[in-house]
């Protein structure tokens, strides 16, 4: 068992794909043979798995964290999760047993799976698996992205997703590019698919002091989410916590954010009356 820090602060105990699993283990396969089945979403670089109650979507979850992100979030709070090979390779098979094993949890709770990260789109061909998996056994399914790679979610792959957590780190172009060293641009034309095909979107925005917390910036957050209202169920205003620093500290990486405090609770209550006012419900 490893502990994950999820994006409230909390703690959270999981399980560590590789040790005692009946995956397939990357050194029964070649490089080249192990790309391979990750492109054909036969294998997948997992980081871990838990179950969660009301964190990642509603009801109990399975929530399993894929190996690597393109995204270099400042503020990330499990920078284990960023690289590819610091998963451990896992066969379909596995996933879909615990599908099984915890199906009766899931609709005794009105939970389901959730594929979370790292970044799930990463590894879209395995992740559109599980989620056609899911969905015919009456799974409720969802995916945590920050939909930077959206552009690799066909229609077929949203047909199986009945949520999206869409993390939109920050209004302003300039802003998001510093947070994560990519561009804002593919989230929003992600979300606006999502809004075109119906499918449900819970927003996590995350109020990171001087880098996300500006009212202006606040506002541009809104005015994006604001277009995709008839699908938003929900605005997640999550305040920033530094509880991962030792986890970068551990990996050798630089955390910029080392002297940075939590938002104030006047700042967080600010913020959620921004998403309030376009008439979004706000958690």
């Amino acid at each position: 068992m490893t502990q994950s820090i999820d994006l409230l602060g909390r703690p959270t105990e999981n399980r560590r794909v590789g040790a005692g699993t009946e995956g397939m283990a990357e050194a029964e396969l070649g490089r080249s043979d192990r790309l391979t089945a990750i492109r054909e979403g036969r294998l997948a670089s997992v980081h871990s798995w838990e179950l969660v109650t009301a964190v990642d979507g509603p009801g109990t979850r399975l929530t399993i964290f894929f190996a690597g992100c393109p995204l270099r979030c400042v503020y990330c709070h499990n920078p284990d999760t960023m690289e590819m090979r610091r998963g451990k390779d896992v066969e379909l098979d596995e996933i879909l047993r615990l599908l099984r094993r915890y199906r009766k949890v899931f609709t005794a709770t009105g939970g389901g799976i959730t594929l979370s990260g790292g970044e799930v789109l990463m590894q879209p061909a395995f992740a559109r698996k599980v989620l056609h998996a899911a969905k015919e056994l009456g799974i409720h399914t969802a995916i945590d992205t920050s939909g930077y790679l959206g552009a690799v979610a066909n229609d077929a792959f949203l047909e199986d997703v009945d949520l999206v957590l869409l993390d939109v780190k920050s209004g302003s172009e300039e802003v998001y590019k510093k947070l994560t060293g990519r561009e804002l641009q593919p989230t929003i034309d992600f979300g606006d698919r999502l809004a075109r095909s119906g499918t449900a979107i819970w927003i996590r925005f995350v109020v990171v002091p001087e880098w996300t917390d500006a009212e202006d910036n606040v506002e541009k957050v809104a005015d994006i989410v604001e277009r995709w209202r008839d699908v938003v169920e929900r605005v997640e205003v999550l305040p920033f916590h530094n509880m991962g620093q030792d986890k970068w500290d551990s990996l050798g990486m630089e955390y910029r954010l080392r002297d940075a405090q939590p938002p104030s609770k006047e700042v967080v209550e600010r913020v959620r009356e921004q998403f309030r006012a376009r008439g979004l419900t706000v958690h």
